[in-house]
This record gives C-alpha cells, sequence and structure tokens, in this order.
C-alpha cells in the first residue's frame, strides 16, 4: 500500500508562486497531479516518472507549472508560476504503476489518491 499527503496549498494573489509538495510511503511509482475546482469535474495537471526522467504536463499549465521529485525523501514537488485565479482548486497527489505517457491528460484510473490540498488565487 502506498500513502500520499499533499502539503503546500494556501492562498495567493494573482501572479504569485506556490510549490506542493507530495510526501509518499511504500514503493516509488509514477506521481500525478490532478486539480477540481468548484462545480467542474477533476482535470490532470501535471505527471512525472517513477525516476523522474520525463514528465507531462497539461496545455492549461504548460510553461507555468513544474514538476520535480526528489526520490531520496520519497516527495514529489509541483512548483506553480504566473498563478491564476482559474488554477483555485483542490489539488490532488496521485500514483500510478503504470506510466500513461500522454494518456495522462485523459485517464483517471491510478492506484492511489492523496486526500488533496486547497489552493485559492486571488485577484
Amino acid at each position: 500500500q502506498v500513502q500520499l499527503v499533499e502539503s503546500g496549498g494556501g492562498l495567493v494573489q494573482a501572479g504569485g508562486s506556490l510549490r506542493l509538495s507530495c510526501a509518499a510511503s511504500g514503493r516509488t511509482l509514477h506521481i500525478g497531479w490532478f486539480r477540481q475546482a468548484p462545480g467542474k469535474e477533476r482535470e490532470f495537471v501535471a505527471a512525472i516518472t517513477w525516476s523522474g526522467d520525463a514528465t507531462y504536463y497539461a496545455d492549461s499549465v504548460k510553461g507555468r507549472f513544474t514538476m520535480s521529485r526528489d526520490n531520496a525523501k520519497n516527495t514529489a514537488y509541483l512548483q506553480m508560476n504566473s498563478l491564476q485565479p482559474e488554477d483555485t482548486a483542490v489539488y490532488y497527489c496521485a500514483a500510478n504503476n503504470m506510466w500513461y505517457g500522454t494518456g495522462w491528460s485523459r485517464r483517471h484510473d491510478m492506484d492511489y489518491w492523496g486526500k488533496g490540498t486547497l489552493v485559492n488565487v486571488s485577484l
């Protein structure tokens, strides 16, 4: 069993930056970030392989968000820059044994999920 704990969410002004952390216990797996805004369906944000040698981003965050990981700490990170109000959502960390490649944008079947952390971007 893999347990995931997100942290780093909070209130930030538009144009600012925030870094989310996903601390994992158990096996080292591919990590993805998803988000769900009020009244909207969950959407894919970014993913990184278990080794950190490849990443994939949703078009909406490409160029603004960056994923990384430190396997010595068993933690994955999501650096969010140039935040906009439309980025406001609960952000969920997920772990998966299979790398979906470009399929991350449409596949939400993950082996493990965290409980989420709220990101609120104000004008």
